[in-house]
């Protein structure tokens, strides 16, 4: 059940990121250092400042606390799959509003691209073990698991493939305005339809992308946020739920069911809805799973989400502005953490032109194996 005395009780003070692309040299620790540097001079702390830390994707918390002096008295780390980002800010929560610690660090580095990392084929083993089943159909990567998904929603609801096109095509055009992504040049349906089938139906600009980076964000007490350099973002409801034992992958219901436990409980948690929201920030590992979400999560009937897209209500200045950075599509993947602290700079008011109007309210939800979702308020 939602606790709703949690709602507010922790603060995003300070976030970074590093340059995103193709960054040879730098260890996955050596990203995170990176990104944490600079997370901690945008709230204007120390190293010395944090009591908390949990790394994700970087394989040991003690090698890394060696490399940068930190002392922490509360340590994690956790599984480097994206769904894992949304749950590990909602354990720093946790352990913030509990005492644990008082300011705690998340660091996540990933140097997947030059590091040769490939999800799909014979020789992955990141993350792959789940689906070892299917490897005897060829059905080796995510990508094959979410093209046949996305085929049984066109099946049974009739969404077609120039609905789906919306998705990354708006992703880019936000991307286009973000100095950072990687993926910069605009596409059109035209495009996107002429581009190469890498798990038919899904075409090459359905896929995340590969790419090094880091990102780091702090989270401490609202009281202690209060004496630092910029304007805190409050955690005001999350949730998480997991699709494991029953759902096996792909799921028979498109995580539906842990995604409306997860919607309620975030919506009594936080008292905010779909209609609340100034904009969202959907894990798009693939660009079926922006549709799956929004129907999970309420924003339209179930079926619904092709024509949803297809009239414009992602884009800047529709119904709900998503993925303003580019997201994973265009931005750069780093598996949900850059999505959080986008979701961060528009209630900032840092993003420029791809700024969201008067932003207030943005939720982060990620429809996979284990579900989650965080509403931070302005």
């Amino acid at each position: 059940m939602p606790h709703k005395e949690l709602s507010g009780r922790v603060a995003v003070v300070g976030v970074g990121t590093t340059g995103f692309g193709k960054l040879p040299g730098w260890s996955a620790e050596d990203l995170g250092i990176w990104a944490l540097d600079n997370a901690l001079a945008d709230c204007g702390l120390g190293r010395a400042d944090i009591d908390g830390l949990i790394v994700n994707r970087i394989p040991d918390y003690q090698r890394f606390c060696q490399m940068t002096g930190l002392d922490p008295r509360f340590v994690n780390v956790t599984p480097g799959q994206g769904r894992m980002s949304g749950a590990t800010i909602q354990i720093a929560a946790l352990a913030v509003a509990a005492g644990m610690c008082e300011t705690v660090a998340l660091v996540y580095g990933n140097n997947g691209r030059t590091g040769g990392v490939k999800y799909g084929g014979a020789s992955d083993r990141y993350g792959a073990t789940a689906g070892g089943e299917w490897f005897a159909y060829g059905m080796t990567s995510p990508g094959a698991v979410h093209a046949m998904m996305f085929d049984r929603h066109r099946h049974e609801y009739g969404t077609t493939p120039e609905q789906l096109a919306h998705v990354a095509v708006t992703f880019r055009e936000h991307a286009a305005l973000n100095p950072d992504a990687v993926m910069r040049e605009r596409i059109s349906a035209e495009d996107y339809h002429a581009s190469r089938f890498i798990a038919e139906p899904l075409h090459l600009f359905d896929y995340c992308l590969i790419n090094d980076g880091g990102v780091a964000m702090i989270l401490t007490t609202p009281e202690r946020a209060r004496d630092l350099a910029r304007p805190p973002v409050h955690l005001c409801g999350f949730a998480q739920s997991s699709a494991l034992p029953t759902s096996g992958f792909p799921p028979d219901d498109f995580w539906r069911v842990p995604m409306g436990q997860v919607a309620t409980e975030v919506r009594e948690m936080s008292g905010i809805g779909p209609r609340d929201l100034s904009g969202a920030m959907i894990y798009d590992n693939f660009s079926p799973t922006v549709l799956f979400t929004l129907e999970g999560f309420g924003f339209c009937p179930v079926g619904e989400s092709g024509a949803y897209v297809a009239e414009g209500a992602l884009a800047l200045g529709g119904a709900m502005p998503a993925n303003t950075s580019g997201g994973h599509l265009s931005e750069s993947y780093m598996q949900g953490w850059a999505l959080n602290v986008e979701a961060v700079r528009q209630l900032r008011g840092d993003c420029g032109p791809r700024q969201i109007p008067d932003a207030e309210i943005i939720q982060y939800m990620c429809a996979a194996p284990v579900v989650s979702a965080i509403v931070y308020s302005r």
